[in-house]
């Protein structure tokens, strides 16, 4: 049996999601048994980018300036622009509608890695299910135990995936995400 089909996500945890302005913001923390050096070169480098994250991007995510983003599944390319980048701790970039911001923090364990998103309100349980496989997958790659990209349409219709944003939207309190036109559809 596949490493990927052993795959099973732990609970839903590590996942909040705040009012910023007219804005919602999801927070995710994750704690990688991995030192920031390699969690930052996961982050940033192309080729790793593409096991794990859900868009591929153009060039190397560590310098400040423009960069091509495609989401994976979805014909959305975007010109966006690496805004900051303090290697191996801090990089904000921009995707879709969404400011991403990652912090890197080294602790005991290995790296404490925190993802602020700017998201819809109906797509926070989505998201939070999407980042958490996302995570995962990239800590198996950190590991050496690569079980490939679970992004975009296609993780949305992989079973995990509808367990997890079952439950961050009870955790979240959110309304049914079925009904609304800016929620993911399963």
């Amino acid at each position: 049996m596949s490493t990927r089909a052993r795959y099973e996500p732990g609970p839903a945890a590590g996942a909040r999601v705040e009012k910023d302005g007219e804005k919602w913001k999801l927070i995710v923390v994750r704690e990688l048994r991995h030192p920031p050096a390699r969690v930052w070169e996961a982050l940033t480098d192309p080729a790793h980018l593409a096991e794990w994250a859900p868009f591929d991007a153009d060039r190397n995510l560590s310098a400040v300036g423009p960069v091509t983003l495609s989401t994976v599944g979805a014909p959305h390319v975007q010109q966006t622009t690496v805004k900051r980048s303090e290697p191996p701790r801090l990089l904000e970039y921009s995707w879709g509608t969404g400011d991403l911001r990652w912090e890197l923090e080294p602790v005991s364990s290995g790296t404490r890695l925190t993802l602020w998103i700017h998201i819809a309100r109906g797509w926070v349980a989505a998201g939070a299910a999407g980042w958490h496989i996302c995570f995962d997958v990239l800590d198996q790659l950190l590991a050496g135990n690569p079980i490939g990209r679970i992004a975009g349409p296609a993780a949305m219709k992989f079973g995990p995936w509808q367990q997890l944003n079952a439950e961050y939207a009870k955790q979240f309190d959110a309304d049914n995400p079925g009904w609304r036109s800016d929620a993911p559809k399963p």
